[in-house]
């Protein structure tokens, strides 16, 4: 299995305005934080994690030719602002796009592109199969997929295990039933926002504990504002066996 990180930044932090911070001013490619997104490749067969404002450029950017399932983790527009552009995807595979998605997501899927949900169809609408999912393992060509639900403040939001790696966004809190799913994952993702004290999202102290916590081989950070720090300072700050992602990194899971 292959893993790219397409994204690792987020709209938390992000003044309306230009900012002159360090971080943004920078020169850096690692600093340079598209919205949160991930892509999997296994047995040939491709699969993304949130389509958010800038899947677009990141499809174009990893030159992505096939998609066989868009997972979305929750409903919020960072995460599912894309969805439009799975068109592209319509028109060289001929063929819809299989998209999974929770009751919630659905309803806000539903309200954001009516359109694509209508009974009449304008010409050139994504096409789409939408398939329910919950809190319950599922399995697309072949794939297992373990969903692990999390708290993102009280908004339920589900983070995912594909046999030894579990990726998490947009959490504050994990059940200790959840983290057992989690527990002998040999790579696992986990958002840490800023350092200061956050109502829905980890902090970097605590997506520190928690990662030492679960024990992985390898462990990366994603989900960064720019309150953060730059990659080159953060990562000066963290344990050994954690990284902090940055978009375009790629790692091959055996």
């Amino acid at each position: 299995m292959q893993v790219t990180f397409l994204g690792t930044g987020t709209s938390q932090g992000v003044p309306l305005i230009a900012c002159d911070c360090e971080v943004c001013t920078s020169d850096d490619f690692k600093n340079k934080r598209l919205r949160t997104s991930l892509m999997i490749e296994v047995n040939g067969k491709v699969f993304v994690f949130d389509a958010g404002p800038d899947f677009r450029q990141q499809m174009l950017r990893e030159n992505v030719k096939r998609l066989d399932g868009l997972i979305f983790t929750h409903e919020h527009k960072d995460h599912v602002a894309g969805l439009d552009d799975v068109r592209a995807f319509n028109y060289i595979l001929k063929r819809n796009i299989d998209v999974f998605a929770t009751d919630n997501v659905e309803l806000a899927l539903k309200r954001e592109y009516h359109y694509i949900f209508s009974d009449v169809q304008y010409p050139g609408t994504p096409k789409i199969n939408l398939h329910k999912i919950k809190n319950e393992p599922f399995t697309v060509h072949g794939v297992d997929f373990l969903p692990i639900q999390v708290l993102h403040y009280k908004l339920p939001v589900l983070g995912f295990r594909v046999g030894d790696f579990t990726y998490i966004t947009d959490a504050s809190e994990i059940p200790d039933p959840e983290k057992e799913k989690i527990k002998g994952s040999k790579v696992v993702v986990l958002n840490a926002l800023r350092k200061e004290k956050h109502i829905s999202h980890f902090t970097l102290n605590e997506a520190i504990e928690l990662l030492t916590e679960l024990a992985p081989e390898k462990g990366y950070l994603i989900h960064i504002s720019h309150q953060l720090g730059t990659h080159e300072e953060v990562s000066k700050e963290l344990p050994d066996f954690i990284e902090l992602a940055y978009d375009g990194l790629k790692i091959k899971m055996v």
